[in-house]
């Protein structure tokens, strides 16, 4: 189930940038545009039995299809193993594909769409009605504060630093996807996020910076980072939760 929602990840991941449907049409090889037969749409043993080729044109296929696939069979099973068959387990594997989706668009494109991050904010705060969700998931106050000072928080950085430095230092699409996880984890999620993002972007770049390939002025997508440390949040959440509550 996990691969082909996984196959079905890459479909969103290649045809929304491109402002394309996402149902109707079948895959087809972005090289030479020939349909690509259900046996070679297997997830993960496809790619590997064509050695990563076309089928028909012999180019190589990215490994991005089957990293999708498989960071999408892995998010599957590890959600199932720690929350079993409840509702937890299936708004965790709505927002861990979109993620996967939203990673390697703005990883790419330097893009979040909002045909994404709008749905996800609608769910997460109608899901803090419901009081029988794991505490993973904070009340309908917690969540409605978290994703307004999620989207507050980037635009702030957004509008001081057009001030300071006269263009822009982030895009709305940051905010919108912290304005997310604000809403699916609360206020008190916002400052780990925050914090364990820009180290990993720090230590990320970092070396780029040293053997000046990049500069400090230089784009990078910040989607990814935010999503990582969402992950880390909820990895250590038990332990966050202690240092600040005791």
């Amino acid at each position: 189930m996990g691969g082909l929602w996984g196959s079905f990840a890459n479909v969103c991941i290649y045809r929304l940038p491109l402002d394309k449907g996402i149902v109707a049409g079948r895959s087809y090889c972005t090289n030479c545009k020939k349909q690509i037969a259900w046996y070679d749409n297997i997830p993960v043993i496809s790619y590997l039995l064509i050695q990563g080729r076309c089928r028909k044109c012999k180019k190589q296929i990215s490994f991005q299809y089957p990293l999708v696939e498989l960071l999408s069979i892995s998010f599957f099973f590890i959600i199932y193993f720690f929350y079993g068959a409840t509702i937890t387990t299936l708004l965790l594997i709505i927002l861990a594909l979109s993620f996967i989706i939203i990673f390697f668009i703005d990883l790419k494109h330097f893009m979040i769409p909002n045909i994404l991050t709008f749905p996800l904010m609608i769910l997460g705060f109608v899901k803090s009605f419901d009081p029988n969700l794991d505490s993973l998931f904070p009340n309908y106050i917690n969540s409605l504060i978290g994703g307004l000072f999620g989207y507050g928080i980037i635009w702030l950085i957004i509008f001081f630093y057009k001030i300071l430095r006269n263009k822009e230092g982030m895009g709305l699409g940051d905010a919108k996807l912290l304005a997310v996880i604000g809403f699916w984890f609360g206020w008190v999620a916002l400052p780990f996020v925050i914090f364990s993002s820009s180290i990993v972007a720090l230590i990320y770049v970092l070396p780029s910076l040293i053997n000046k390939s990049k500069k400090l002025s230089s784009e990078i997508p910040f989607g990814p980072y935010i999503i990582i440390g969402c992950i880390l949040y909820i990895i250590f959440i038990e332990q966050y939760k202690n240092v600040l509550f005791g």
